[in-house]
């Protein structure tokens, strides 16, 4: 599977794939994933995605099957960033449709923003502006946890908010066993710096059209929340979807991605 070094010691894992006749002339998708998560995470979207779109779904650097990072290494939202706007020079997507789940969102919001000419529409699943807002107090007992118990048992604990009440028990040890393979270097590096991340200020910078995707019960922050920021960005929407999951891309695939491809054919076609 390809790989592309994007600093003398990182490679970032990518999955280029697309299923549309071979007659049809599709557009580009980049796709994000979350903490401690992969591509693999979007595997339920790929049926519908896949005959629609070029997708390109890279590991975060770190995370997955790319470069493991060291604790120290210094994480921000700018050189996530760059990582993957090199990623998308280097396969030759020069406009695309950007898509992006939990933490990976104000990864977007800032591409986005920083670079308008490159994103034809953005889709935002479960999403934080903010990472000192979002976490409260909750984020040194994770850090704890993690230092004491290791990956997959943070996965595990933390769980319940993540996917919701109604995740079936395969659901969830699937989800917990994906999340469990991070390198502990890496999740405890990047999961410190996660109070860092304020978007805030980019959202009135976003010119493409923009679906925010919401659950009526998220962890994460109240809808009335959600639309406080979502209404910053000029050309958007919000949907909420009901359940109390703040990983709706997961929790919710199918519809969220039929509410992708609707909203893309809507707002974003030509």
């Amino acid at each position: 599977m390809p790989r592309h070094r994007v600093a003398p010691d990182c490679e970032l894992f990518y999955r280029d794939e697309c299923f549309a006749d071979p007659w049809e002339a599709p557009a580009n998708a980049l796709l994000l994933h979350g903490n401690a998560e992969s591509g693999e995470a979007w595997n339920a979207w790929m049926p519908l995605l896949g005959r629609r779109f070029r997708v390109v779904r890279p590991d975060m650097r770190g995370f997955g099957r790319s470069t493991p990072m060291p604790r120290d290494h210094a994480w921000s939202v700018d050189g996530i960033v760059a990582d993957y706007v090199a990623l998308a020079d280097a396969v030759g997507l020069d406009r695309f449709h950007l898509i992006a789940a939990k933490v990976a969102g104000p990864l977007a919001i800032r591409l986005a923003a920083r670079h308008p000419a490159r994103v034809r529409s953005l889709v935002l699943l479960g999403t934080l502006v903010s990472g000192r807002e979002s976490l409260g107090d909750r984020h040194a007992a994770r850090m704890a946890h993690i230092e004491r118990h290791g990956v997959e048992s943070w996965a595990r604990w933390t769980m319940p908010g993540r996917l919701g009440s109604a995740a079936p028990p395969a659901m969830v040890e699937g989800w917990a066993r994906l999340m469990g393979a991070t390198p502990l270097s890496t999740q405890l590096g990047f999961i410190g710096a996660v109070p860092s991340i304020d978007v805030r200020d980019d959202l009135a910078r976003i010119a493409c059209p923009t679906l925010v995707v919401t659950t009526d019960g998220s962890g994460l922050g109240s809808v009335e929340a959600t639309r406080e920021w979502q209404r910053a960005i000029a050309s958007s929407e919000l949907m909420v979807v009901p359940g109390d999951s703040y990983h709706v891309a997961a929790t919710h695939a199918e519809l969220c991605a039929r509410a992708a491809l609707d909203f893309i054919a809507r707002r974003a076609a030509g």
